[in-house]
């Protein structure tokens, strides 16, 4: 039996190294309410704990030019074997014009894995053909780099409007002649699933939502662009001479935090006091920008009227209500992704250089010391792959930065994989890494 909650250095050391303490675990998901402590944890070799991470973790690879120059990394991971993560990845060429470009993305769902799903798949399919249309009208000719931005960004808030839409358009009239129906007939017209299920599968893409962070690359390597919603990090590390490296986050957040998102949706919701609860916005969700989330994009009446008919329904909907009633002026959580552009100048090119994308799982379970955990990623790199290693290590270069990001030893590693706890004791993880 494990021993009760306690504090002490002396507590610590008197046990044996199977257990972990709340403060031993990263990040910020799990603490002293999940006790007792310390819980128990299968302490692994590190050819184990490799194993295991990548089992769990499942990284992926996409080559997008020859040899080792060109590649994109990534991994989705969740420890915890009762939840199922809520995060989702991209990694794409797009054939325009007969040229590729590369496209990554970093998805981090939320009540849902429905709409992050939908995401992960579909964004990648509407940039392509909104880059299709931009080259047609160009004649192939190269496009300024803020009108790809623009296009870009376009593309996006497309994808987002499409998912209230598809589901007005299911009531000629939309909302307004949906109030006039009966609740019998909006529930026939939503809950379809025995005749395909289409209408269904619709509208159950408003109850969710997703944070994004997309990355585009043009075909010659020398531009890219980061369109941003939400919480999920940017960053581009640089090799400036042998083994010297820059580091540069490219992205800002967008919640509470963020006095300039604070500012924007007041500005945009004057006199309505309630319009940000507690960092939140109408006291209910964290993200102010965000793909789905039509509760707050759409008027009351639209979630009291469709979704509360969506199957199965919901006998209690006090937690809708809690926010909807502040619901006056929509909407309040955007859409607009944040799109910045960054010049690749070729001629003057680092050795190396990567761009990475996260969600905040990972930022979470690095804390402050998140460059730290890149620099010891960096100097790791090189024994990658290298088979005269005793250990070797994977050469999937997110893996390797989770892996970091989770202590850099097998006995950390080994804490948040096996950790015995009955509730998730980390955030959802995903990581892209791209080479630039």
């Amino acid at each position: 039996m494990l021993a009760g909650p306690g504090s002490s250095a002396q507590q610590k050391e008197a046990q044996p190294s199977s257990v972990a303490w709340y403060d031993e675990i990263p990040g910020s998901i799990c603490g002293p309410e999940d006790g007792p402590w310390p819980r128990a944890f299968t302490n692994l070799t590190t050819s184990e704990a490799w194993d295991k991470l990548s089992l769990a973790s499942d990284p992926q690879s996409l080559a997008y030019g020859t040899g080792e120059e060109w590649r994109a990394d990534a991994l989705n991971f969740q420890p915890f074997p009762g939840a199922k993560s809520q995060d989702r990845y991209a990694m794409q060429q797009l054939r325009i014009g007969g040229r590729l470009w590369t496209l990554t993305a970093v998805f981090d769902g939320h009540l849902g894995d429905a709409t992050v799903q939908h995401a992960a798949y579909h964004v990648p399919i509407i940039v392509r053909e909104f880059l299709e249309d931009l080259d047609k009208k160009h004649g192939g000719r190269v496009v300024p780099p803020p009108l790809v931005a623009d296009v870009f960004s376009c593309a996006i808030r497309a994808f987002d409007d499409a998912i209230a839409n598809d589901v007005l358009e299911l009531f000629p009239g939309g909302l307004d002649a949906a109030m006039e129906m009966p609740d019998q007939q909006i529930h026939s017209i939503l809950n379809d699933q025995f005749v395909g299920g289409k209408n269904f599968e619709r509208a159950r893409l408003c109850m969710y939502g997703t944070t994004a962070l997309v990355a585009l690359v043009d075909p010659d390597h020398t531009n890219l662009w980061l369109a941003n919603l939400g919480d999920c990090q940017g960053v581009m590390v640089s090799e400036t001479a042998p083994q010297v490296w820059s580091y540069e986050i490219l992205t800002r957040v967008h919640n509470g935090q963020n006095k300039r998102e604070v500012e924007r949706v007041k500005r945009e919701h004057p006199g309505e006091a309630e319009c940000i609860v507690d960092g939140r916005v109408l006291g209910a969700i964290a993200p102010f920008r965000c793909l789905g989330d039509t509760p707050f994009k759409q008027p009351p009446e639209f979630t009291r009227r469709l979704l509360y008919n969506l199957f199965p329904g919901s006998n209690d909907t006090s937690l809708w209500e809690e926010f909807l009633v502040r619901n006056k002026t929509p909407p309040y959580i955007s859409a607009m992704p944040e799109v910045t552009h960054f010049p690749l100048d070729r001629l003057q090119r680092p050795l190396r250089r990567y761009l990475i994308l996260c969600s905040d799982g990972f930022t979470d379970i690095c804390g402050k010391h998140q460059r730290s955990v890149i620099d010891r990623w960096l100097r790791t790199m090189s024994v990658a792959g290298d088979r005269s290693s005793t250990i070797p290590i994977p050469p999937n270069r997110a893996l390797q930065l989770l892996w970091q990001g989770l202590g850099g030893d097998s006995v950390s590693v080994s804490k948040a994989l096996t950790l015995d706890l009955d509730v998730p004791w980390l955030d959802d993880i995903t990581i892209v890494v791209q080479t630039l």
